[in-house]
């Protein structure tokens, strides 16, 4: 690690120099006795601050995220930073702004397709009937407008609220971080956020929302369909909780660094989509901890880029994960997350009902038996070491309290569970 090379540079001390005097002579006076000490000092110095750098070095706790797409690590990750780090610069929260106006206007587009799909047109026209003024936005308007300009993407005659130079005086404006498409989406969410607003609160969405997996709608973003009009401000700035909400895809391993209590902590986030994988194996190298997160709420989808279902292929990645030699002297935490959203579904969208997991014989929208019912499914991967129940989290990611508890304990278990496998505690 560049250790040999650092010390004899200090051991060399410039003799010429600093045992002459400024004319040149020699110096008799015993300064030359004092120099060399104090050189042997400073080599001490720097001996004991490389050794120390390798201790820790050794002793850091490297901890790498891993599961499927859209589980809710990488906002697990975020809450680290967030818990942990330093804040994020006004670069970064542009990024995030304009993400978050992109998650709202694609999670819009999902639903205006779905609706149209349902046949749910003539509900909508109906409703609208009821609207007052001829000339007011109805929900049927407002859907005309998005599945134009949002799903049929028709450029905008005279656009409103585009006179001037109105991106520069928005806050967010554009960010090369955020990608050509998210931008572009980000600029569409000021143009129609008033036809998406009157939409998101019909009737006939309620409808449709309920059956959103079927469109691989991110459950979290209702939280942002319900305050469009905060995010269509020019004077928008992204807050924490729309930080943590906001779904930024990853597509590169992301690291971060960390002290918590005293321990050196080296985190990485990877994509989990199926393209992003092969990514993964750069990462597996003396990998103290891994923390693997699955969505609980992913029960009823199908995955983006293949017919299969999401908790289906989560299973299946943490048999890979929990099986591989590369982990065998690794901690394997596992995290069951969005708590929230399948408590929420469980109430319309039976466990039972979808073909993988039709052995569930618990009763219908019972959370706590589907929890369970859930955790023996994982528990079932391992082939040969069994799962502590201390090891498995219960999680609902953007819930800060929540993950701060969480991930408070699940470091403590890490540490000790290091230190039992490197043989300084006893096994239970």
């Amino acid at each position: 690690m560049g250790c040999g090379s650092s010390a004899p540079a200090a051991t060399a001390p410039p003799q010429a120099v600093s045992g002459t005097n400024n004319k040149g002579r020699t110096n008799n006076n015993g300064g030359g006795t004092s120099i060399n000490a104090g050189t042997a000092k400073e080599t001490k110095n720097i001996d004991m601050a490389l050794k120390r750098a390798k201790f820790e070095e050794e002793g850091k706790i490297k901890l790498l995220f891993l599961g499927a797409g859209e589980s809710g690590k990488s906002t697990i990750f975020k809450q680290m930073r967030l818990l942990y780090g330093p804040g994020r610069s006004d670069e970064e929260l542009r990024m995030f702004g304009v993400t978050a106006r992109s998650n709202i206007v694609v999670a819009m587009r999902k639903l205006v397709i779905l609706l149209r799909d349902s046949g749910l047109e003539g509900e909508l026209d109906a409703e609208s009937k009821n609207c007052a003024g001829e000339n007011s936005m109805t929900p049927r308007k407002a859907y005309d407008e998005l599945l134009k300009y949002l799903v049929e993407k028709a450029e905008p005659q005279n656009p409103p609220n585009t006179s001037g130079d109105w991106c520069g005086e928005d806050w967010c404006g554009e960010s090369p971080r955020a990608g050509m498409a998210a931008n572009k989406d980000a600029k569409q969410l000021i143009l129609h956020h008033e036809s998406i607003r009157i939409l998101w609160e019909c009737n006939t969405m309620k409808k449709v929302w309920d059956k959103r997996a079927s469109a691989n709608v991110v459950d979290g973003h209702k939280e942002f369909l319900d305050d469009v009009t905060r995010f269509a401000q020019l004077q928008y700035q992204p807050t924490k909780r729309d930080v943590l909400v906001a779904r930024v895809r990853t597509t590169q391993v992301i690291v971060e660094k960390y002290r918590i209590k005293g321990m050196k902590y080296e985190m990485y986030d990877v994509g989990g989509q199926r393209s992003d994988r092969r990514k993964w194996l750069d990462c597996f190298d003396n990998v103290t901890a891994v923390i693997f997160v699955a969505a609980l709420s992913e029960y009823d989808q199908q995955l983006a880029e293949a017919d299969n279902n999401r908790m289906k292929e989560a299973l299946q990645l943490f048999y890979s994960v929990i099986n591989n030699r590369a982990f065998s002297n690794s901690s394997v935490l596992l995290f069951l997350n969005k708590k929230d959203v399948f408590k929420e579904k469980l109430q319309y969208s039976n466990i039972a009902d979808q073909e993988p997991f039709d052995d569930y014989a618990g009763p219908v929208g019972d959370f706590d038996q589907g929890v369970l019912y859930f955790i023996r499914k994982f528990k079932e991967q391992l082939v040969d070491e069994e799962l502590k129940d201390t090891f498995i989290h219960v999680t609902c990611a953007t819930d800060t309290n929540d993950m701060d508890f969480v991930l408070d304990t699940s470091t403590t278990i890490i540490r000790s569970d290091n230190l039992r496998r490197a043989g300084f505690l006893l096994a239970d």
